[in-house]
């Protein structure tokens, strides 16, 4: 009796001294130095026809996931406009202006024009590089190491993106095809919503921006809720580099502003990335959804399928970092184990070790992997999904060791397991650090998953062996849109086509792909006579929109006849 009534003082310090761990952790004392140093990021403030203005309507404080000490309360990191459904309409007429039904300035450039342009825009964004990065850390509590490379990566894709450009004009030239003369080559859409997410708002936004802008396309960009003052920090770069109206940026609530553009019928092009039922509603909104041309990047529910020949130690490792890197806020990020039967006891203990190691913090504290959860009342979502887990039969396993503990905004990784389709976990995209584990005893069982599963973004197999992975493969290609094998699910490299199936995706996100989806494929013919073969041929010298790279114009094409 005596030796039991001290093991239960003993788990009782631990338990204290693991909540106070994270309640240190969680907050951060207003005499803190990094207090002193967080951001401030004035975003009252409109930008479209290429000016500044500041905002004379309605406002809302920016606030942090951190917590202050000892009050508890958010720390306010700026503020941003909320701007009406009048205020969208006088963006969506600079836009209109600056597209001019396909004769503005920015569409009618040479590409050779808008490269250089967008070099000028990096140029400047590289300036700020550490205002961006410290405002990712405060606003969505991306670590230091990730926020950085957030940035970098950014820069790096545009980069890509523009060489894969000029590669891409060093193939066009004139064929002849049946006695037809002919060359094609891509033109912009038009006018272009512009959706990013919270969780990458630099790096997600910016993989469909800059090519949209590359093909000529004006922009008009949402600033998301959270996650927006990055964006704020740009406007300058923009208004001094690119022709008045290029880009307009809006912010405020969605329902108020999204709706009411694109029921004018002007939008051209919609890129979003977010969830698929508010990816229905905004296109619907649409008068014609069939001019609307669609980019959709959507939600995930990941599995990592563990297999009874599978690298334990490897598995345990990429699976770690698949289900928590941001916290497994990431569309790509693990959100469901799949372990057969035969090895579940001994990868469980191993993971559950694996994910008790890592360190919980704040985003500047060096080694940190589990930060505050940026989205409001998102602790309790999560809280909800355990609660249902653990009622109809599931336990926290790592409950003693602080899993699923959270005080203010940080939440520990917990590790859920036995999962079965009742539960809500089994079906729901958490976004979040709660890790949902099941079994299976056939491969039968994992297919009759994949095939009743709305998503098809990913899946990650582990096993040691091709031809038990095979027939795993086999099923996969027909249903997600990227097959890792002994490796994490994840986007990288760009250059590799990023793509989804059912409620996942529309179109493919990659350098090159990216190219393609927000242009159109234009052909210039004509019967291959002597006459057309010198005025044809002659337009690659005349014309800014055949005009190559290595080219300069031998006469100005906007001179009237």
């Amino acid at each position: 009796g005596i030796i039991r009534e001290y093991r239960m003082v003993l788990l009782a310090i631990v338990v204290i001294l693991v909540a106070s761990r994270i309640i240190l952790s969680a907050y951060v004392a207003e005499t803190d130095p990094n207090y002193n140093q967080k951001p401030y990021v004035d975003g009252a403030k409109s930008f479209y026809g290429g000016i500044i203005r500041e905002y004379g309507g309605k406002v809302e404080d920016v606030t942090s996931p951190i917590l202050t000490s000892p009050k508890g309360e958010r720390v306010v990191i700026g503020k941003l406009a909320q701007m009406n459904s009048a205020d969208v309409a006088e963006v969506l007429n600079s836009a209109k202006t600056a597209w001019a039904k396909g004769r503005g300035i920015w569409p009618q450039m040479s590409a050779k024009q808008r490269i250089e342009s967008l070099e000028k825009v990096v140029v400047s964004l590289k300036e700020i590089r550490s205002e961006i990065i410290k405002v990712l850390m405060w606003e969505i509590c991306k670590n230091a190491d990730d926020a950085a490379a957030e940035f970098d990566r950014t820069m790096t894709f545009i980069d890509a993106t523009i060489a894969a450009l000029r590669e891409s004009d060093k193939n066009g030239s004139w064929k002849t095809i049946n006695g037809i003369l002919s060359r094609v080559r891509r033109a912009a859409i038009g006018i272009m919503l512009c959706l990013g997410p919270f969780n990458y708002p630099f790096n997600e936004t910016y993989a469909t921006l800059i090519p949209a802008l590359l093909a000529g396309n004006i922009i008009i960009m949402k600033i998301p809720n959270t996650g927006g003052l990055a964006h704020i920090l740009t406007m300058a770069a923009y208004a001094k580099h690119l022709p008045p109206g290029t880009i307009n940026f809006f912010s405020g609530s969605g329902r108020e502003t999204v709706g009411p553009l694109m029921a004018t019928g002007d939008v051209d092009v919609l890129a979003f990335i977010g969830g698929s039922k508010a990816a229905d509603q905004i296109i619907k909104s649409h008068p014609h959804p069939h001019r609307l041309k669609v980019f959709l990047q959507l939600e995930g529910k990941n599995m990592g399928i563990v297999m009874p020949d599978a690298d334990l130690a490897t598995a345990v490792e990429q699976i770690t970092l698949g289900s928590t890197s941001y916290n497994g806020q990431r569309c790509t990020a693990i959100k469901l184990i799949l372990l057969h039967e035969s090895i579940a006891v001994r990868f469980i203990e191993m993971f559950k070790q694996s994910i008790n190691q890592l360190k919980w913090g704040l985003p500047w504290e060096s080694g940190v992997l589990i930060t505050p959860l940026p989205e409001k009342n998102k602790v309790d979502y999560l809280k909800g999904l355990l609660s249902d887990a653990v009622s109809k039969g599931a336990k926290v396993i790592n409950e003693l060791e602080g899993g699923g503990e959270a005080h203010g905004n940080l939440m520990r990784p917990a590790v859920v397991f036995p999962i079965d389709k009742s539960m809500r976990l089994w079906h729901e995209e958490q976004f979040g650090p709660v890790i949902p584990i099941a079994t299976y005893r056939e491969l039968d069982e994992v297919f009759q998953h994949i095939e009743e599963s709305p998503y098809g973004q990913q899946a990650a197999v582990f096993s040691s062996h091709s031809s038990s992975a095979a027939p795993l493969l086999d099923v996969l290609s027909t249903a997600v849109g990227r097959v890792n094998f002994n490796t994490q699910c994840g986007r990288s490299p760009d250059v590799l086509p990023f793509s989804g199936r059912k409620s996942s995706a529309l179109g493919t996100m990659s350098v090159s792909e990216a190219l393609n989806a927000f242009s159109i494929e234009t052909v210039v013919a004509g019967k291959l006579t002597p006459l057309n073969e010198e005025v044809l041929k002659g337009l690659d010298s005349t014309s800014k929109y055949l005009l190559s790279m290595d080219q300069s114009l031998t006469v100005d094409s906007t001179t009237e006849l």
